[in-house]
């Protein structure tokens, strides 16, 4: 008899760590959930004066829907479906969502009309500076809005001990931050060594580059990298790679 994979998923407790769980389970999988992020809103808005509006999650979205937020003449844009159904659902108006759901796919986009233009950037302050140095390189006046910090929820770290016990046989970053957090709580449970240990006799899945590229930094040696980057492409990947078969 075989084992299901045991897939550790460190996406944040607002609905979507619940949602990953789901998946996971539907594709046969035993989910290890550990949420790594947690959001600390910074109460501030977007500003209301630029010529492009950025939102680059459904977090900051329903946050700044919040304050009231109001595009004014802005083209506004998302960079994800997730992000843009969040908009909509707050009753913006969506101009733009890049054919790829990343800041470098949004800078491409981009690159050719904000030349001299005010880009309104509203994020988390873990945002990438691809997509602020690249409308930069573009010409653009680049102005951004931290939203929300970023945090790692202090009882996080239990599937670092299950990697440590050789507990896991996959896991699944979604950005460079949880697999900083992951490391950060493994070391406050003692187990740093043993956990990356365990890491690396697992299937290990980052969503895109940025992220595997943190991961090797750190020795997280990376098996997956899914062709889109979502976390539906990620799981189904992973729990690919990692089959049950491979365990007997």
């Amino acid at each position: 008899m075989t084992q299901a994979v045991r897939a550790a998923v460190f996406r944040p407790d607002d609905g979507r760590l619940d949602a990953a769980v789901e998946l996971l389970e539907s594709l046969g999988a035993t989910p290890v959930p550990d949420a790594m992020l947690a959001v600390e809103p910074t109460r501030t808005s977007a500003r209301e004066d630029g010529d492009y509006a950025v939102f680059t999650s459904k977090t900051g979205v329903e946050l700044v829907a919040e304050t009231g937020w109001e595009p004014g003449a802005a083209t506004v844009c998302a960079i994800g479906e997730r992000t843009a159904d969040a908009l909509r659902e707050a009753g913006y108006d969506v101009d733009l969502v890049p054919a790829e759901f990343s800041s470098s796919g949004l800078v491409d986009a981009l690159e050719d009309v904000v030349d001299g233009a005010r880009v309104e950037v509203a994020r988390s302050d873990h945002g990438s500076a691809v997509l602020t140095d690249g409308l930069e390189d573009a010409g653009a006046y680049v102005h951004e809005t931290v939203l929300y910090r970023l945090v790692r929820p202090p009882e996080a770290g239990v599937s670092a001990e299950r990697a440590a016990a050789g507990e896991l046989e996959a896991a699944l970053f979604t950005s460079s931050l949880t697999v900083e957090h992951f490391l950060e709580a493994a070391a406050a449970r003692g187990v740093r060594d043993d956990a990356l240990a365990g890491l690396n006799d697992a299937v290990v899945g980052c969503i895109g580059e940025p992220t595997a590229r943190t991961a090797e930094r750190h020795g997280v040696d990376v098996d997956v990298i899914p062709g889109e980057a979502s976390f539906d492409a990620l799981a189904a990947a992973v729990v690919e790679a990692a089959a049950p078969s491979r365990h007997e």
